[in-house]
């Protein structure tokens, strides 16, 4: 355990996000995503929800402010946003204190943009479509 560090912030997820360049994407997934037959890299995070983990990952992950959107989330199969994502908007808003921008995506585009993640985390969220995508930004 380190002090300040968040403990969802496991050394797989920590050595992920410092891997991580400009402009790469890291994904954060529900329980009922294909994590595994998406993503090239998959850290577990069982304990969790995607809100809770992108307020960890947060911390640490600068996003992206040369693109817009920088973020990005899976619309329900009906076009609307899934129950996780207006949480999701103000994490991202609030850690970067500036609007992020987020958009929705399709449930099948989601998935061909997921497979590109650099990194993919798979939470315990059990709400449908708590599926998210945030490229990384810079350090200034």
């Amino acid at each position: 355990m380190l002090k300040t560090i968040d403990p969802l912030l496991v050394p797989a997820l920590l050595t992920a996000l410092a891997e991580m360049g400009h402009g790469d994407v890291l994904a954060v997934v529900d329980r009922n995503f294909p994590a595994h037959s998406c993503g090239q890299r998959v850290v577990e995070l069982p304990g969790a929800d995607a809100t809770e983990v992108l307020g960890a990952v947060l911390t640490l992950l600068p996003v992206d402010a040369f693109q817009d959107p920088a973020a990005w989330h899976m619309l329900q199969d009906d076009g609307d946003d899934g129950p996780a994502a207006a949480g999701v908007r103000a994490v991202l808003d609030s850690a970067q204190q500036r609007p992020v921008g987020f958009a929705g995506v399709a449930r099948s585009s989601f998935y061909d943009l997921a497979r590109a993640a650099y990194c993919t985390v798979r939470t315990a969220d059990d709400r449908p479509y708590a599926c998210f995508l945030v490229a990384k930004g810079v350090v200034a």
